[in-house]
């Protein structure tokens, strides 16, 4: 395989799990508020997503790809609130352990390397449409 086409699929492989990850922040952000519907219970627990390397046995390149999706184990938040369905004995009702400024931040990372990938990607386009042009 040629280098220009493993440009391609590297940065394949970068919007890949991009894509991934932003789908994962955006469940995160739509459950902020998701309490549990029983006394006691659970709130939604934020996900996170982890990456590993993967390398391509065709040409050597590193590429990118979803490892796990997990869920943060940091304590929930306590509000206290005793007329709610989920409220405990003691009045307090388990808050999903999600900030949605930390999402938000992550959401705009995950865009921007999106886009990085992306140029990359037309920009690898461009240079085999170049050499095409030069071969003519």
């Amino acid at each position: 395989m040629d280098s220009l086409s493993s440009i391609a699929k590297i940065a394949a492989s970068g919007m890949t799990a991009q894509t991934a990850r932003l789908r994962v922040i955006s469940e995160n952000i739509a459950n902020a508020d998701s309490t549990g519907t029983t006394p006691g219970a659970d709130a939604f627990r934020r996900k996170t997503i982890s990456f590993s390397e993967l390398v391509d046995r065709e040409n050597g390149a590193s590429l990118v790809e979803v490892d796990r999706i997990g869920r943060d184990q940091s304590p929930f938040r306590l509000e206290f609130n005793p007329s709610h369905p989920a409220a405990d004995e003691t009045g307090y009702v388990k808050s999903p352990n999600i900030d949605p400024i930390i999402e938000m931040t992550n959401m705009r990372e995950a865009s921007r390397n999106y886009e990085a990938n992306m140029n990359m990607f037309e920009a690898g386009r461009r240079m085999r449409g170049q050499m095409l042009d030069l071969l003519k």
